[in-house]
């Protein structure tokens, strides 16, 4: 499930892509993708980079890999162990709602990468996720949960105040919006719910399948129901 729209980026051959907060691999597995670009994935969790690993390595036996180089790197946000300007394009997805001090973070992100990179940042959206925290408590109170919600202006400050230029926008996701609202609904812990259950498996397919069908509407429904909130930044400087 891909939240960033890498072809905004202008990924060229030789372009040094991080996607920090990586979890089990999902941007870095698909970055991996382009042609002779060198991509890091980077995570606190020591379990989800051994997925990465695991779903990297699949592709690349599969012959999708078109990666110059590619690894892995156990990482805190908030103190990243990258030189300065290292990295031409970050992705940071669904990641700062769970960080305690996120401007810290925010200046991390900034110095590693280049001046005229692209920084993209995603979190859950303020509406949607708003919603689920009405609904559920336990839905953001267990160990690791979102522990803010963000408006776009918030996040957009949090981001130009260290010298990064807002140039994009979007909404993604909007056909998990509802799965989340029903699983907050039940009860975010459970696993026996039949309309959860199937709703899952309706998600679990569009992702596997891709139908053209499923595209064009959540295309449709990102407006209002976008589960995620995407913003593009580019950094200042030469």
């Amino acid at each position: 499930m891909i939240t960033v729209r890498f072809n905004r980026l202008n990924i060229q051959p030789g372009h040094r892509l991080l996607d920090i907060g990586c979890g089990t691999g999902r941007h870095a597995s698909g970055l991996c993708r382009l042609n002779g670009v060198i991509v890091i994935g980077a995570d606190r969790s020591v379990n989800e980079l051994r997925e990465a690993k695991n779903r990297i390595a699949l592709s690349e036996k599969a012959g999708e890999n078109r990666a110059r180089q590619w690894g892995i790197s156990a990482a805190d946000i908030t103190c990243l162990p990258f030189k300065d300007n290292s990295f031409h394009h970050v992705i940071c997805s669904e990641v700062l709602e769970h960080i305690p001090d996120d401007a810290q973070a925010a200046r991390e992100v900034l110095r590693v990468l280049k001046p005229s990179g692209n920084l993209v940042v995603s979190v859950p959206r303020y509406y949607p996720e708003k919603i689920c925290w009405r609904l559920s408590a336990d839905y953001h109170n267990t160990e690791g949960g979102h522990i803010r919600i963000y408006t776009k202006k918030q996040l957009t400050h949090l981001f130009e105040g260290t010298g990064l230029i807002q140039w994009g926008a979007h909404f993604a996701h909007s056909l998990h919006t509802p799965y989340w609202w029903l699983k907050c609904l039940v009860g975010p812990h459970r696993n026996d719910s039949l309309p959860v259950n199937l709703y899952h498996r309706l998600l679990t397919w569009d992702i596997m399948k891709k139908p053209k069908i499923t595209r064009i509407l959540d295309h449709l429904l990102n407006p209002v129901l976008g589960k995620s909130l995407v913003l593009y930044f580019k950094k200042t400087g030469n």
